[in-house]
C-alpha cells in the first residue's frame, strides 16, 4: 500500500512506513531510508510531524552534534572490549571526527509513533566498520542527544 503524505512525501506500507530519500550528511550526498512508525490507515501525529520538520530545519546543527556522542560511545566500546590496550583490527584507534565519518555510514532516519514519546522524537542509525551486525543508533529528543548504542536504541 502506497501513501503521498503532505509532510514525509511518498511513503509505502510493509510494517513501517517507509521510503528512500538523499540527504547531505557532512557535505556528502547519501541514500537513506526513511522509516515513519504507524498504522495501516497512514494517519500520522502532529508530533511525528514536528519531529520530522525540526529535524530538518536543524540538520545542520544536529549534525555536528552527535559525532562525539558517538565518538565517546565508541571509545567506551573499545575499552570494554580491551583493545584500547590490546589491538583488535575491527577497532581502531579512532580519536577525530573526521577520521569517524571514515567508518561510519548513515542509513536512517526513524520517526515513532507519538503515543511512546511526549517530546520530539527521532532516532539515527548508522552502519559502522567496527560492529557491521549492530550498527550504531542515536536517539534524539528534542533535537539533543539522549541515547548512543547499537542501532535499536534509535527504533
Amino acid at each position: 500500500m502506497k501513501i503521498n503524505d503532505a509532510v514525509f512525501g511518498e511513503l509505502e506500507y510493509d510494517y513501517v512506513w517507509s521510503k528512500d530519500i538523499t540527504i547531505e550528511f557532512f557535505g556528502k550526498e547519501v541514500n537513506i531510508a526513511l522509516m515513519v512508525d504507524g498504522e495501516e490507515d497512514g494517519e500520522f501525529s502532529e508530533k511525528q510531524y514536528a519531529s520530522y520538520n525540526t529535524l530538518k530545519e536543524n540538520w545542520g546543527d544536529i549534525q555536528q552534534n552527535i559525532l562525539t556522542p558517538i565518538l565517546d560511545y565508541y571509545k567506551e566500546k573499545r575499552s570494554e572490549l580491551g583493545y584500547d590496550v590490546s589491538y583488535d583490527v575491527n577497532y581502531p584507534l579512532i580519536e577525530t571526527n573526521d577520521k569517524l565519518l571514515e567508518n561510519i555510514k548513515l542509513v536512517g532516519i526513524y520517526v515513532p509513533s507519538a503515543r511512546r514519546f511526549e517530546a520530539r522524537y527521532i532516532g539515527l542509525t548508522f552502519d559502522c566498520t567496527w560492529d557491521e551486525e549492530n550498527g550504531v543508533g542515536i536517539r534524539l529528543i528534542n533535537e539533543e542527544v539522549a541515547r548512543v548504542g547499537y542501532q535499536d536504541v534509535a527504533l
